[in-house]
């Protein structure tokens, strides 16, 4: 997860999205990898779209190609996924090793060049192209014989190729990893290899995506041991050591526990020099360890939070969270930043009433009464847009 310097505020539908879109990202974090984001769909994922998968070899190179239509004549060698008709009384069309097929493909073609064709069944079946050597068509035969149902076994499958040569393999084996559960990454600890990993976490060359999910993989297989080399990387001015920050913030955690709260604090949640970005990683760093970390208490993490409600800018940000996480501590705080916002910070206002209304005690409802009387249109609009924050499950009885 990239995040983007906060725009300036103003108006109410900004004020909206804002609450919207923090509500979204702290509801949806346990989808999958915590920081990673996919770059397209893998090949396993376009497989299960598609209606045929076959490896096929063309047959006559260029000479043998279409000029009007741009097809290929190719020889299909092996069937990844079979054609299965939706219609009861149709055969559908003949997808057999052995077969000959016609596909378009603009590239240059040789006789004897192998293609990934993966079709789509309209009123004939057609058929889109993806080159392949001798290594990319082992993997992607592999790829149907991967289990659905087993996250875990596909990525022992898919770890040896994260820094593979060849970028196709590489992207796709690093998409994997970015769509599956956090859990399931945390099932192949055994199977990691701790110093690799470190090695590619400490290429200054390495792009902020990959050193997400491999900081990620060294929350899961690392030790204290790794702390130091983590801190200094927290405390560097070089922006290449600093590269995903979220996911550095969290793995530090991760590997230091709750003693390591008090740095993070200092130097980007108390530190009201320490820049929206920075900030907004470490917020995000922390509400990872508040849903899937299982290693740091929530009462510990949302003291930490509380330092935000002293930046009333960015307040709106943690308020969700502190509801969701039934932290009702903060009642007074939450009325003052309602009352003290001015037009330049009055989206605070909705997640301050949010916060109140999910507050089982008297004193919320009280403050609700209070602000009513102040700006009755955002005590309205939260009721009128948004559902009271439901609690959010602990990840494990040391996070409640």
């Amino acid at each position: 997860m990239n995040p983007f310097p906060r725009p300036a505020m103003c108006g109410k539908l900004v004020a909206i999205l804002s609450i919207t879109i923090t509500g979204w990202l702290s509801s949806n974090f346990a989808i999958a990898c915590p920081f990673c984001s996919a770059v397209s769909q893998t090949l396993r994922q376009e497989m299960q779209t598609m209606d045929s998968v076959v490896v096929a070899t063309a047959m006559g190179g260029a000479v043998s190609r279409d000029p009007s239509t741009g097809a290929v004549r190719m020889r299909i060698d092996g069937v990844l996924k079979p054609f299965i008709s939706g219609e009861p009384d149709s055969a559908g069309p003949d997808v057999r090793v052995g077969d000959s097929v016609d596909a378009v493909y603009y590239g240059d073609v040789t006789a004897g060049r192998r293609f990934l064709l993966s079709g789509v069944m309209a009123q004939s079946m057609q058929w889109s192209c993806l080159p392949l050597n001798e290594r990319t068509e082992a993997y992607v035969r592999k790829i149907p014989t991967l289990p659905e149902d087993d996250g875990a076994a596909r990525l022992r499958f898919y770890q040896s190729y994260l820094q593979d040569d060849d970028v196709m393999l590489s992207r796709d084996a690093y998409d994997e990893f970015a769509i599956t559960p956090y859990e399931d990454v945390r099932r192949i600890k055994d199977d990691m290899d701790h110093d690799q990993l470190v090695a590619w976490i400490e290429d200054p060359e390495l792009s902020p995506d990959r050193r997400r999910l491999y900081l990620t993989m060294l929350g899961v297989c690392g030790s204290q041991a790794d702390v130091p080399m983590l801190e200094t990387m927290l405390r560097s001015t070089q922006k290449s050591m600093r590269s995903g920050l979220d996911a550095l913030i969290a793995c530090y955690l991760t590997l230091s526990g709750e003693e390591g709260l008090p740095l993070v604090n200092e130097l980007f949640l108390a530190n009201t020099k320490s820049s929206y970005t920075d900030t907004y990683a470490a917020i995000m760093a922390i509400r990872f360890h508040g849903t899937e970390g299982g290693v740091i208490a929530r009462s510990a993490l949302a003291e930490s939070l509380h330092l935000i409600l002293q930046r009333p800018d960015l307040a709106d940000l943690v308020i969700p969270d502190l509801a969701r996480w039934q932290d009702w501590s903060q009642v007074e705080t939450v009325k003052k930043l309602f009352l003290n916002a001015n037009p330049a910070n009055n989206w605070i206002r909705v997640p301050a009433v949010n916060y109140l209304r999910a507050c089982p005690l008297p004193a919320a409802k009280e403050a609700i009464e209070e602000l009513t009387k102040v700006d009755p249109e955002s005590v309205r609009r939260a009721n009128t847009f948004f559902a009271i924050p439901q609690p959010s499950p602990a990840s494990s009885p040391s996070a409640s």
